[in-house]
């Protein structure tokens, strides 16, 4: 049963009101800031960073995400402003239990409690979209439900709106890197996190795709307590992935490891990713294994684009500059120059090296620094030189899970072979084959079509 509440729809009084709540919210911590540099007055940092958690967690939606991507990236951010942005994963400021009996009686009906054997009052978590709550079935299952916030649909407009804004306005003096198709690609899927009967249907697709990997766990959803807005799916327990960073190198290493299966299995054998890859998103057990939380933001790929990042892979293994070319122009890429293709290389180039060496090494071999920074750096200023590029969308979550992962491994300083995890995925691989498995797995599942 889901709700007709007017309240969820996309509005033009819910988008005003989230404008004004965004100008609020965040203008004053900017102006605080600029007085602190500008006028010489004494800002006080811990105090600063725990205002802004709350203030973007008191807005919740999109622009809580972005403080969630900032903080899962090393040295990003003051060790101050980490610490408390870190919370936004996993511990926002939540609904209270009024808000909670309303939004449950809008999603299951009046009687709703009588559906449930328990229902804790107090939130287990709070994120950017909804909140999730301790659950118990009428025959004893342990549950998390996961209640979206009202107003969202406007909010995600709202934001989506700003965010064009800004990029048109970043697009006048920075011509590196042409931001339409990034914000289309980021648009499509945060309206499809809306719709909690398509992440249901991603969560059992990744139970499928991942039923041998018997060192990560996925949830399995509960349809029958499950609307549009509301998704009740089995408990797992586990600790924040953070919560290994002191631990002995081989368990750090064994999470990489099996962080690396639960992302790349999926996309070598089905065209299909996480885009998501921030802390809040897995948790780890005891022994090591791991648990897939959150499956809002899920991307497929069409069997070409994978074709594409083998292809790039073996452009670089074998120096086959044709090759890599070919795999741009696959992916999408137009208008491509000799000087451009040398750029994108070198980005490349950093992307793969870990694949590229047999032998146990860190994901990036510099301390220090957050996950390619120089190289990101380098590669944009050259860009901006000549001319910019359009990424297509389809890279954009592609790029993003690379980037997010590879900072989850500098965070926990494994030590992996990565050559010999990569070419275990890749041996098989066959674009014809992954074309008939994916479009098996999406009907096995019900996955709706991707935007």
């Amino acid at each position: 049963m889901a709700s007709d509440d007017a309240s969820e729809r996309n509005t033009l009084g819910g988008r005003v009101k989230r404008y004004a709540r965004v100008g609020g919210a965040v203008g004053g911590l900017a102006a605080r800031l600029a007085g602190a540099k500008y006028l010489g007055t004494t800002l006080d940092k811990d105090a600063h960073a725990r205002d802004l958690r709350d203030a973007l967690g008191g807005l919740k939606g999109p622009l809580m995400k972005v403080a969630q991507i900032m903080s899962t990236v090393p040295d990003m951010l003051p060790p101050e402003y980490v610490e408390e942005l870190a919370h936004l994963q996993n511990n926002a400021p939540a609904m209270g239990w009024l808000f909670v009996k309303r939004r449950m009686a809008a999603e299951l009906g009046p009687d709703w409690q009588k559906k449930f054997k328990e229902f804790e009052h107090d939130a287990a978590a709070a994120a950017s979209l909804g909140q999730v709550h301790r659950a118990e079935t009428k025959k004893g299952e342990a549950l998390a439900c996961k209640l979206q916030y009202p107003d969202m649909q406007s909010a995600v407009e709202a934001d989506l709106g700003q965010l064009k804004i800004i990029f048109a306005v970043y697009r006048r003096y920075d011509k590196a890197v042409d931001p339409r198709e990034i914000h289309n690609e980021v648009a499509a899927r945060l309206r499809e996190e809306l719709d909690y009967k398509r992440e249901a249907a991603h969560m059992t697709l990744y139970g499928n795709m991942l039923a041998d990997e018997k060192n990560v766990h996925v949830p399995k959803p509960f349809p029958a307590l499950s609307t549009d807005r509301l998704l009740a799916m089995s408990w797992l327990e586990g600790e924040n992935l953070l919560s290994v960073k002191g631990a002995a190198q081989k368990k750090r290493d064994e999470v990489a490891q099996n962080l690396f299966r639960a992302w790349y299995v999926p996309f070598y054998h089905y065209g299909v990713i996480h885009g998501d890859p921030h802390l809040g998103n897995y948790s780890v057990r005891p022994d090591g294994t791991i648990n897939l939380l959150d499956f809002g933001c899920i991307r497929v790929f069409g069997p070409s684009f994978v074709q594409g990042v083998l292809d790039l892979y073996n452009s670089l293994l074998n120096n086959d500059a044709d090759l890599a070319v070919h795999a741009y122009e696959t992916w999408g890429f137009k208008g491509l120059n000799q000087e451009i293709i040398d750029v994108l290389n070198m980005w490349a180039a950093f992307i793969y090296a870990p694949l590229l060496e047999d032998k146990k090494r860190k994901i990036q071999e510099t301390d220090g620094t957050m996950y390619g920074a120089k190289v990101a750096a380098q590669v944009h200023r050259e860009l901006d030189r000549l001319g910019g590029v359009k990424p297509p969308r389809e890279f954009v979550l592609m790029d993003r899970a690379a980037i997010g992962l590879g900072s989850v491994f500098t965070h926990l300083a494994a030590e992996v072979n990565w050559h010999r995890l990569f070419n275990d995925l890749i041996e098989d691989f066959d674009v014809e084959k992954l074309a008939q498995t994916q479009k098996a797995a999406l009907k096995k599942a019900k996955v709706p079509e991707t935007a």
